[in-house]
């Protein structure tokens, strides 16, 4: 609920940064390439110095799962310039479907190999002698970029679509999550519950959880990551901390960091014992864990902005203080929303969140300045949040797709049409009929296969992957038999 902050002053640090480049476009370049021979050369220095004995060098799957291997100090040279190799279906979680068939790629086909960006390497605070690094995936049998690759691929289509509109995207993400704490040893689901209380804004409640906030703020920071606002959301143990605007694909490695950091606290202070000695403490990212209280989502904040730092999105006297390009491309997301719910709201989970009313879940087809009940929220001038995401998502793949379909408005001139002032569940109380999300899953990838732009976002086999996978999951929920039928239908009759 609270808002992601933006500034003249944070732009120009963000843009000082300089821009993220293009992956090298075949394995041959990348290994070969001496400026990043030179990075891991000097980074060899910050090992020694640091101590650090052990580095993860990581890539991302469609699902956003952060994979990868452990490599011995040691070994740090090798592995950065020539890369590890593993079987492609490390891209799907090297998962199976329900019919035991490994998902995407079958285990006759070839590997990829990880290459190391330098840029990205890191030392983790939790244990100063492990560092991480960031990978980007090539297919070892073409030397090609693996199409599968979702960290790689937003990198060229942030670059794509920047040089084609001529401005800088930046983007910050709202992720909100839960604290959670069951009995050690218990496989219950049912057992888990939240930490604190669901009071919004109450710094009791914050107060409960400041043990963990303090770690997370503290290896956030020594991770370059910097919450800025943070509160106790509506929910039993939710907690939201904001991270500052970024270039899209640093901010998708903040989420994954950040996400990383929560689990490594979460252990912690399971091992110390911080809420009962026999007590598990859970960091959960799943989007609605309870019915009757709010979700988790993870609004997304994003703007365009010249080589000054100007605001293009702005213009304090256009519609909700929205330029005509910022209109444009707001009017492309909402055109293209249904299909954009397939990857912002993309577990059969995330559609609870849409069904259990009266939690300002972003159920309906529209925008307005301040407005909780639209889709698109208009946070000040210039700067607006698509709310139909939440923190089960892949953020490689998000921005992906909002900057596909908001380039797609601007080429169109899309015009979204006024700004929505009013509740709009009173609208509709009214008779007024409002395009509202898809109802499950299931519906969001029939709406996905049918959206040309959206599936833009994910190319070639990147997009077969991920429909594999997301297809599965929706077939595997279709033959669950839950709790909740056994409680309805067990004495139905007579």
């Amino acid at each position: 609920m609270a808002t992601v902050e933006s500034g003249p002053t944070l732009v120009q640090n963000v843009l000082a940064k300089g821009g993220i480049p293009d992956p090298f476009p075949t394995l041959e370049d990348a290994r070969s390439d001496s400026g990043r021979r030179q990075k891991i050369q000097e980074i060899r220095k910050r090992i020694n110095e640091l101590g650090i004995k052990y580095i993860f060098f990581q890539q991302i799957s469609v699902s956003g799962h952060v994979n990868g291997k452990g490599v011995s100090a040691t070994m740090w040279e090798k592995v950065a310039e020539e890369g590890y190799q593993l079987v492609y279906g490390a891209t799907a979680d090297l998962f199976v479907d329900r019919s035991d068939r490994y998902i995407g790629f079958g285990p006759e086909e070839s590997e990829l190999a990880a290459i190391a960006d330098p840029d990205t390497f890191a030392q983790l605070p939790w244990d100063p002698r492990i560092a991480r690094v960031f990978c980007d995936a090539y297919d070892t049998e073409t030397g090609e970029l693996l199409e599968a690759d979702p960290r790689q691929n937003l990198k060229r289509i942030m670059n794509e679509v920047e040089q084609e509109l001529g401005y800088t995207f930046l983007c910050g993400v709202e992720p909100e999550m839960m604290w959670m704490k069951r009995p050690k040893g218990s496989t219950d689901p049912g057992a888990a519950e939240g930490i604190t209380k669901p009071w919004c804004y109450h710094i009791s409640q914050f107060e409960e959880l400041r043990p963990i906030i303090l770690d997370v703020i503290d290896y956030g920071e020594k991770l370059g990551i910097s919450p800025s606002y943070g509160d106790h959301e509506d929910s039993p143990g939710q907690l939201e901390l904001n991270f500052l605007f970024d270039r899209a694909v640093r901010t998708a490695d903040n989420l994954s960091t950040y996400r990383q950091i929560c689990q490594a606290v979460a252990r912690k202070h399971t091992r110390e014992g911080t809420y009962g000695d026999d007590t598990e403490v859970i960091a959960t990212f799943m989007p609605k864990p309870f019915t009757g209280v709010s979700a988790n989502g993870a609004h997304h904040h994003f703007t365009l902005v010249d080589e000054d730092g100007n605001n293009v999105f702005y213009d304090p006297d256009g519609p909700a203080k929205l330029s005509e390009l910022g209109l444009q491309f707001m009017g492309g997301i909402l055109d293209h929303y249904r299909g954009l719910c397939a990857i912002t709201a993309s577990t059969v989970n995330s559609y609870k969140r849409f069904w259990d009313f009266g939690f300002w879940a972003p159920i309906y087809k529209d925008y307005g300045w301040q407005n909780r009940t639209t889709l698109v929220r208009v946070a000040s001038g210039g700067r607006f949040e698509y709310r139909a995401v939440d923190s089960a998502c892949n953020p490689y793949l998000t921005q992906a797709a909002l900057l596909r379909t908001g380039l797609d408005g601007v080429k169109r001139k899309l015009d979204p049409g006024p700004p929505q002032q009013r509740n709009v569940y009173d609208v509709l109380a009214e008779g007024v009929e409002i395009p509202r999300v898809p109802e499950h899953l299931g519906e969001a990838l029939a709406a996905l296969e049918e959206d040309e732009v959206v599936r833009s976002a994910l190319p070639g086999r990147l997009y077969d992957v991920f429909m594999h996978y997301k297809r599965d999951e929706w077939e595997r929920f279709l033959s669950a038999v839950t709790d909740w039928e056994r409680e309805r239908y067990l004495d139905v009759l007579p």
